[in-house]
């Protein structure tokens, strides 16, 4: 795993040394060398640079950014699957200098062009730069596993791994996207295309971008799509025997490294069905790592630990304290380039720090749920829209429902159980806004509400549509967590927490064969993952697994009234909310009543505060307009 950062430079804005400068904040996604080229043409200055973690072919053969002709590649990820088209490049008379996929990538696109990607298995980010044709290519993998941020504008063209260097280049532009603090508010993080920043984008998963340097024209394109394998399902009589044959392929794949590589390890169906495959398939115990709590009522450790000991893996365990917390929170702003509040990053950044001091690559489960219909709420949601949609006068009871006087529950003189009343009604008037389970769904599982959101930032609301072209409303909601969440969130916490650790996050269900074949599939064989977990009842006795679904949460809410509350003191104080001049005071106040007196136990208050943190570690408030 490695950072990137790119520049084509035409108002000579920076030199080596201030590259460099930009460079060095990417330094903790790789500590073990650093690259950089610089190619001045008449019209710009092109600076191309990388900080390697060293995990294959760990000698200075792997050094970037890697030059072949007129061709110089900055790559983030692994392609797994190099070897082989290694082998079909030296039958095309291709010879190699190291035994890196870097050179792979590099020679697979002097062959073949932009088609070089269909033939990759990975996760992958990367740059190169054709000195012939004067132009740029930038490419992210399928299911966005890794991030590419990119900034165009008279000036320059600037790509990178994390926002973090954007932010030392000279006047750059801090105004805040408001439509993408609406995005933060509903969902806890920001839907790509949109950064919290208005110049700045981040690259969709399957696409790459084409940027002619001479005309600054920047084209993007879409290379693959999962709507296509979903559109083209075909059913199979030995489905659950050929699943597990390429979830195996794509695990021992993920073993390549020549360094260390562990398994993060929670318990649940997805990390055990990894764990157990892996260590199926390995001579030796391989090391398990999981993060437990004081608190029993979020601890799940017990449950890694009884799997860990099925399997015979090397095991190690952390029982968080609060003190442990405390110190993540306050880290959670420097790691994070953008506001992010899933609260599981706390647990994230604390196991991928745990699994650092043995190894420098992990494998986790992230996927399954959104792969094989894994989440309680695409069932529910289901119900509950099969009921809306045959309310009659929808659109007369829209009308109504608008009209209604909203609830005293502002003013703190309602009981707990009348404001719960109170947000399910909310909730309920917004999904009428929808004709479509979709972007139902996303109204059903927002944090705060249409309404809340215009009183919050005193903005427009901004909503993000979504339209997957598939007849079932499960793979609806499916195809958009794929799309939304798996990237915006999943994919965002696991690379910034284990690169915050210099370890190198790995997603075996995220392989693009395991994603097609199960697109493919008729959603009769995927409902609450039934085919995982079939496959896994053939590695760990049923009982091992079978059980509620938790999540990898924390009792956060708890925290914050007790030994955190001093954060809302500080963050969330009159002062501190005016001078940032993005949330209205008076209602921030309304909803603290509320949290202080346990009428709200939802996740509006650590929303506001992880926005308010990031805000103060990230941003001068004086060169943020609205």
């Amino acid at each position: 795993m490695c950072g990137l950062l790119g520049v084509v430079d035409y108002k000579k804005n920076i030199n080596t040394s201030l590259f460099k400068e930009m460079l060095n904040s990417l330094k903790h996604r790789g500590p073990d060398d650093e690259g950089l080229e610089v190619f001045s043409l008449d019209s710009c200055s092109i600076f191309l640079g990388h900080r390697r973690l060293s995990i294959i072919d760990i000698s200075s053969n792997g050094h970037q950014p890697m030059l072949y002709e007129h061709l110089a590649i900055i790559y983030n990820g692994e392609v797994y699957n190099f070897k082989d088209i290694r082998q079909e490049l030296i039958l095309n008379g291709y010879s190699f200098d190291s035994n890196t996929d870097t050179e792979v990538i590099l020679k697979s696109y002097h062959l073949w062009g932009t088609h070089c990607v269909d033939k990759f298995r990975g996760m992958f980010a990367f740059a190169i730069y054709n000195a012939k044709q004067q132009e740029i290519k930038i490419f992210r993998d399928r299911a966005g596993v890794k991030p590419l941020y990119y900034s165009l504008t008279d000036d320059a063209l600037i790509f990178s791994s994390e926002l973090k260097p954007l932010l030392n280049y000279p006047d750059f532009n801090k105004d805040i996207d408001f439509e993408a603090v609406s995005s933060y508010l509903q969902f806890g993080y920001i839907h790509a295309p949109k950064t919290i920043f208005k110049n700045v984008q981040k690259l969709l998963p399957g696409h790459y971008l084409k940027y002619d340097i001479a005309s600054k024209n920047l084209v993007k394109e879409c290379y693959w799509n999962i709507n296509d394998f979903y559109e083209n399902q075909v059913a199979t009589d030995n489905v659950v025997d050929e699943l597990e044959s390429i979830i195996t392929e794509a695990f021992n794949l993920r073993m390549i490294a020549d360094v260390p590589v562990g398994v993060f390890l929670s318990g649940g169906i997805d990390s055990s069905l990894v764990a157990a495959i892996v260590q199926k398939n390995s001579k030796i115990p391989i090391n398990t790592f999981t993060i437990g709590f004081e608190d029993k009522r979020f601890d799940e450790s017990n449950y890694a630990k009884d799997i860990a000991e099925y399997l015979g893996t090397n095991h190690t365990e952390l029982i968080c304290k609060k003190e442990d917390v405390l110190a993540t929170i306050k880290k959670l702003s420097k790691i994070f380039d953008e506001p992010f509040a899933d609260s599981s990053a706390i647990p994230t950044v604390l196991v991928s720090e745990l699994a650092k001091k043995q190894v420098s690559v992990v494998l986790s489960g992230d996927g399954g749920d959104e792969l094989f219909c894994g989440y309680p709420s695409y069932a529910l949601m289901e119900k509950r829209f099969q009921l809306l949609s045959k309310i009659p006068f929808r659109k007369k009871l829209k009308k109504l429902s608008n009209v209604l006087p909203v609830p005293a529950f502002m003013q703190n003189k309602v009981n707990k159980k009348l404001y719960k009343k109170f947000i399910k009604f909310i909730k309920f008037k917004n999904m009428l806004d929808h004709d479509d389970i979709v972007n139902s769904f996303k109204v059903a599982n927002s944090v705060f509400s249409k309404d809340e959101i215009k009183n919050l930032i005193q903005a427009d609301y901004y909503f993000s549509k979504d339209t997957p072209a598939t007849t079932s409303n499960l793979e609806k909601m499916m195809i958009s967590d794929f799309k939304g969440y798996l990237p915006d969130d999943l994919m965002v916490k696991i690379d910034r927490s284990t690169m915050s650790a210099s370890l190198e996050g790995r997603e075996p269900l995220l392989d693009n064969k395991i994603i097609e074949f199960a697109a493919s599939l008729p959603i009769s064989y995927k409902k609450d993952k039934e085919i995982l977990k079939n496959i896994l009842g053939r590695y760990i006795p049923k009982d091992l697994f079978l059980r509620k679904k938790q999540g990898f949460g924390i009792p956060i809410n708890y925290w914050l009234r007790e030994d955190l509350k001093y954060l809302l003191d500080q963050y969330l104080s009159e002062d501190l909310i005016k001078e940032y001049n993005i949330f209205n005071y008076n209602y921030v106040s309304k909803l603290l009543e509320l949290f202080y007196a346990e009428k709200n136990d939802d996740n509006k208050v650590w929303v506001l505060l992880m926005f308010q943190m990031w805000f103060s570690e990230n941003i001068d408030s004086n060169k943020c307009n609205r």
